[in-house]
């Protein structure tokens, strides 16, 4: 169930983007204008609305870890800011200064994409804010982009219909004619999917066009097949063309605006249609899930944002949602730690933790001592597997209030590193990660791509070091 929970009507002309971060939502319009919303009691913030934009804002989007906030416009610029205080850290000129028409940071947050009218592709580094690399699509407006989950290459959407891929050194891999009509909007989703038959990754994708469809695809990126994007299936449901889709931060849903006024929800396993909402008056133009809420945003010419939140059930505990990012850890109640107990599969242990009290805060102090002497779990096994899902979201929470520098993540799972191994391309990765990467075939390497001359792992003791004591310094 989608219920409508609330409805933002701040902007004066059309919404042309939402997006969101793990505590705030950002808007664009065509009033030249960005606002920035509180996703507490969907306030706004007190520093927006964000202005220096000279003409429309076509796109916005969050750094990964929410800090930054990019913004691009027909202005020919794409601005950079900062959410903490709304303070404007860098403006960046288009090189052919052609209108933006999109903009995407990368999973690492080392790179920003900015794509323009004139089909111009530029590639920026975040950390010197200069531009790194350009390119140009073969034909048309630059109109739709996203980045794998992995960070090694970005599609980008043509006005002409074609979704092109590009490496991160902004290498042309590939081009796909998807729409005959144009594409409007693309997305990948977060969750990678092994084909199971030979151990290689796909990447799921999706596309909407002029042409009134939403296209899943398959991404293959292989060493010695390059990159390879393969049909999956048409969605239907829409009469008028499709301007936004974008899927579920579990990959489970894909969203779908329109001009037909309405918004589709489809379960992306199926392809089912689960919801149709129709409350928007004119054109859909934005559509966007939260990252770790059950909320949807939708955008429109009819100059609002609705705000839709989802009846997420559980298959016990009272149909608790987890949400681990809206409520402290330490402050969760009993119920909640029962949610988060069948959500890990750990279900068998809702009546034991229920009729010993644990809530948020005893579940973070549980030992192996408390689990076999209080709690009388007498199994070794089940011991360890409680405590390692408890040891998880010690770091989960550790992680979600304070910023997690950027080394001590693992550049395929982007968490938190407990057991770091330096590989022969000289990156340090989570041992357990890496070991399954090479397990399925793969020889080479998460980060460059290129072939690993030797599958030897060595510990990094120094870099575990310093994450424990960085650890320490953040544990309450």
């Amino acid at each position: 169930m989608a219920t409508l929970i609330h409805t933002l009507a701040d902007h004066s002309d059309d919404v042309n983007y939402c997006a969101f971060s793990a505590s705030c939502l950002a808007t664009c319009s065509l009033d030249k204008t960005i606002r920035v919303y509180s996703l507490n009691d969907f306030s706004e913030l007190p520093y927006s609305p964000l202005k220096g934009h000279t003409y429309a804002v076509h796109c916005c989007c969050f750094s990964p870890s929410g800090h930054i906030l990019a913004s691009c416009s027909t202005d020919g610029t794409t601005m950079v800011w900062d959410t903490g205080a709304g303070r404007m850290l860098a403006v960046l000129e288009q090189p052919s200064g052609s209108p933006v028409r999109v903009c995407r940071f990368s999973p690492d947050s080392t790179s920003l994409v900015s794509g323009a009218a004139d089909g111009s592709v530029a590639l920026w580094n975040t950390q010197s804010w200069k531009l790194y690399r350009s390119g140009n699509v073969k034909d048309g407006s630059l109109v739709a982009c996203a980045f794998s989950p992995n960070g090694h290459f970005f599609v980008t959407g043509s006005s002409c219909g074609d979704l092109t891929v590009w490496d991160d050194k902004m290498r042309c891999l590939y081009n796909e004619k998807a729409h005959d009509l144009g594409v409007t909007c693309c997305d990948i989703s977060s969750h990678p999917v092994s084909d199971g038959e030979h151990g290689f990754t796909h990447f799921q994708m999706a596309s909407c066009g002029q042409d009134n469809q939403v296209k899943l695809w398959l991404i293959l990126f292989a060493d010695f097949l390059g990159v390879e994007i393969k049909y999956k299936c048409t969605l239907n449901g829409h009469s008028a063309p499709v301007l936004a889709c974008a899927f579920s931060s579990d990959g489970q849903m894909l969203v779908s605006g329109s001009v037909d006024k309405c918004v589709i929800i489809y379960e992306t396993s199926t392809g089912n249609i689960l919801h149709t909402l129709s409350q928007h008056i004119r054109y859909v133009t934005a559509c966007a899930f939260a990252p770790h809420r059950p909320l949807l945003a939708t955008g429109s010419m009819d100059k609002t944002v609705n705000i839709w939140q989802f009846d997420l059930k559980q298959p016990c505990a009272g149909n608790i949602v987890e949400d681990e990012s809206k409520v402290p850890v330490e402050d969760w109640s009993e119920d909640e730690v029962s949610a988060w107990l069948c959500a890990q599969g750990l279900a068998e242990f809702v009546g034991l933790f229920k009729m010993n009290n644990i809530d948020g805060k005893e579940l973070l102090n549980l030992t192996k001592e408390s689990l076999a002497n209080e709690l009388k779990i007498e199994s070794l096994g089940l011991r360890s597997k409680v405590l390692q899902k408890i040891e998880e979201l010690r770091l989960k929470a550790i992680a979600v209030s304070a910023a997690v520098p950027d080394e001590f993540l693992c550049p395929i799972t982007r968490e938190l590193m407990k057991d770091p191994v330096i590989a022969a391309d000289g990156y340090s990765y989570e041992k357990e990660a890496m070991e399954n990467w090479i397990s399925t075939k793969r020889r080479s390497s998460p980060m460059t791509n290129l072939p690993l001359p030797s599958l030897l792992l060595t510990p990094n003791r120094t870099l575990k070091m310093a994450i424990s004591r960085w650890l320490e310094t953040h544990q309450k």
